[in-house]
């Protein structure tokens, strides 16, 4: 089949490829509709590697996918041919302790699409199993469903936050999985959420929504701004989702006593924490890598409009477009949210 394969850093190709595609009596094969860029996508692709992940040999590349059931194993229930569908791209061993403790996002033995030396699902047709790929309801479209998996991160944090009715939000960095947090706060019941990033132009697109205060950086200061509008008391939730060293100063300043830390972005490199700053309030901290038991959460939510992702949709590209579409994803530009790629949805 023809897929985006990165050959190496700095490099990629549409080019043929073979790629198993044999349906065990648990799986199911999907044709591929729609295909999202992560961050991860391009870091693979400008870096060649995040941290131990390395791109030591081609790779197709493509996580956040959705796309129609074409072929369903022997042992399925509950989906069928035709069927719209999106695909949680971890799959663990189920029968690991991480797995039996509902962990299975941190399972060592976890496969992740377009994590080496996995390969991604921006190619026509794929196989997974049945137990992790979600039937899409009537009212979302494929563009949605391939930004279930982005969104599910936000859900995570959003649990990991433990967040109540009324809370007061404050997320660091207005990328789209900045944005999808405080969405996800929001729905989980926080009253408002402020965000913060040094773009003005994503703050734009994050203002959109109602409740989500946007928080230029280079005018005005977050824990400025959040004491001002809390009267000095803080934010109940704090999400980082920039991975920005610089974003860890005086990070403090901005949780209330007894809040919550959620750290969502990943540095590249070891960052400082101002460990006393914590005690003296009694801040919770809490890490959120991927997700786990949230993607039929996240589905719902946008099934039920409560949450609509589609502002973050700024660009579309063909499959035959596919490398432009990663050059302008990787271009940096401020007004790009989310990019995505589309792929016949005949069989091909």
């Amino acid at each position: 089949m023809k897929a985006l394969v990165l050959e190496r850093k700095g490099e990629l190709s549409l080019r043929d490829i073979d790629l198993s595609l044999e349906v065990g009596p648990d799986d199911v094969k999907i044709a591929i509709h729609t295909v999202g860029i992560c961050g991860s996508d391009i870091h693979y692709y400008t870096h060649g590697r995040i941290g131990p992940y390395v791109v030591d040999a081609p790779m197709v590349l493509g996580h956040e996918a959705a796309g129609t059931i074409v072929e369903v194993g022997s042992h399925v229930v509950g989906l069928k041919i035709g069927d719209r569908v999106c695909m949680e791209p971890g799959v663990p061993n189920l029968a690991s302790r991480a797995s039996k403790l509902g962990l299975y996002n941190v399972d060592p033995a976890v496969r992740f699409w377009a994590t080496p030396p996995v390969h991604g699902v921006l190619t026509p047709y794929a196989v997974h199993p049945a137990s992790f790929t979600f039937k899409l309801p009537d009212n979302v479209s494929f563009a949605e469903g391939a930004m279930i998996e982005p969104f599910a991160i936000g859900i995570q944090a959003a649990t990991r936050a433990r967040i109540a009715p009324g809370d007061v939000g404050a997320v660091i960095g207005a990328g789209p999985i900045g944005i999808m947090v405080a969405l996800a706060a929001r729905a989980a019941g926080c009253s408002r959420v402020f965000i913060s990033d040094l773009s003005q132009e994503k703050l734009t697109i994050a203002g959109r929504y109602q409740g989500i205060i946007p928080v230029h950086v280079p005018t005005h200061a977050l824990d400025a701004v959040v004491a001002r509008e809390t009267a000095g008391w803080g934010a109940d939730a704090v999400f980082e989702a920039s991975g920005s060293p610089q974003a860890f100063d005086n990070i403090f300043d901005v949780v209330r006593p007894g809040g919550a830390l959620v750290l969502v972005g990943l540095p590249v490199s070891p960052v400082r924490l101002d460990i006393p700053a914590a005690i003296a309030k009694e801040v919770r901290i809490e890490t959120v890598f991927r997700y786990a038991n949230v993607f039929d959460r996240a589905i719902d939510l946008i099934a039920s409009g409560k949450v609509d992702l589609n502002p973050l949709l700024t660009n579309t590209f063909a499959f035959k477009d596919s490398i432009r579409a990663f050059e302008l994803a990787a271009s940096g530009l401020p007004s790009i949210v989310k990019v995505q790629i589309t792929l016949p949805d005949e069989p091909h």
